[in-house]
């Protein structure tokens, strides 16, 4: 029977890890989790797209600065402007969010008569108790969410902030690698893993969440049209199908939700059968899910569930959109040690 060599730690790593385990739980308490995340979204993107460029071919580091940093300008004016027009967009009359709740609301209390009973108990009575329905369910499971409702500003500006900063620190590839005290090269490569892990769970999660929109494109704006069907709001369901998407888990379901009920707008079989669809969506996600993101970061589905339960439980709405990076980026120093 043999034995494992235990890797031999120092006092440096020890410290990083200390120091990263600290700032990542501060991330929550100063409520700065989408300054980290749009942060790390135009870092991997500005190192993803970089090499595209040829850098190689300028022989003066400040010129390979100026290119960069007008790569990194134009990757932060591109999420500026999508920000930008997704407001405009929801902020219509008729794709507004205020207009399909609206509409959700006048479908639920019209369908009240032609569901069977059993069902029907189970629907709330008009436009004020699904109100009532819908506080209740976020002040219970997102109290992340109502506070960023709250201070939307405030994000929005952290989210700016936190693209600039990716921005500035993607200079640094331009250049030669300077060298790093021990404790700093430490910390150094604890934020590559936590890039890295947010480049695999991020970038995989926008892959499901864009075939998911567009499946419910193909079925919400093709297939019930060709049967006749025409539902109100499409082009809305299909983008909360991208947006929600995002969110691994709850997103589907808040984005299936929507789909099955605006259906009952024209029979309850079509609302049946949207639900079938979307089970048959959800399965194939689940698979995809666990082949796409879990070949990435060599973890099960059920481990990224039982993070995504835990963070939950422990930080809100902001644990839930956090907790496949931060999973992915222990599982990545605890396979970088050979621990697991």
């Amino acid at each position: 029977m043999t034995e494992t060599t235990q890797p031999k730690l120092n006092a440096y790593e020890i410290s990083a890890w200390i120091i990263s385990a600290a700032a990542l739980l501060l991330v929550f308490r100063l409520h700065l989790l989408s300054a980290l995340l749009s942060g790390l979204l135009v870092y991997e993107l500005v190192h993803i797209t970089a090499p595209l460029l040829r850098l190689s071919r300028l022989s003066h580091n400040r010129a390979k600065l100026v290119v960069v940093g007008l790569l990194a300008a134009l990757i932060v004016a591109f999420f500026v402007l999508l920000i930008w027009g997704m407001a405009l967009f929801f902020r219509s009359e008729t794709n507004s969010i205020s207009a399909l709740f609206k509409k959700m609301a006048e479908i639920i209390e019209g369908a009240r008569d032609r569901l069977p009973g059993w069902l029907a108990v189970y629907l709330p009575e008009g436009a004020e108790k699904l109100k009532e329905g819908l506080v209740h369910w976020l002040r219970g499971h997102a109290r992340g969410l109502q506070e960023a409702g709250k201070e939307a500003g405030l994000v929005m500006v952290h989210i700016l902030i936190g693209m600039i900063l990716g921005a500035i620190i993607s200079l640094r590839d331009a250049v030669p690698t300077q060298e790093y005290r021990p404790l700093a090269g430490a910390l150094a490569r604890r934020a590559r893993l936590l890039s890295d892990a947010f480049r695999a769970i991020v970038f995989a999660q926008v892959r499901i969440s864009a075939l998911n929109t567009i499946f419910a494109w193909l079925y919400l704006g093709v297939a019930l049209p060709l049967f006749g069907v025409h539902l109100p709001l499409v082009k809305t369901m299909v983008a909360i199908t991208f947006l929600a998407g995002l969110l691994p888990v709850i997103g589907n379901l808040i984005s299936n939700a929507i789909i099955v009920v605006i259906s009952l707008s024209y029979s309850l079989s079509v609302s049946g059968a949207s639900f079938l669809f979307l089970v048959v969506v959800h399965k194939l996600e689940y698979f995809l899910n666990a082949h796409i993101v879990g070949s990435r970061i060599h973890a099960r589905t059920w481990e990224l569930l039982l993070a995504i339960l835990i963070m939950d439980a422990a930080f809100g709405m902001a644990g839930v959109i956090a907790a496949p990076v931060y999973y992915a980026y222990l599982k990545s120093e605890l396979t970088d040690k050979g621990f697991v």
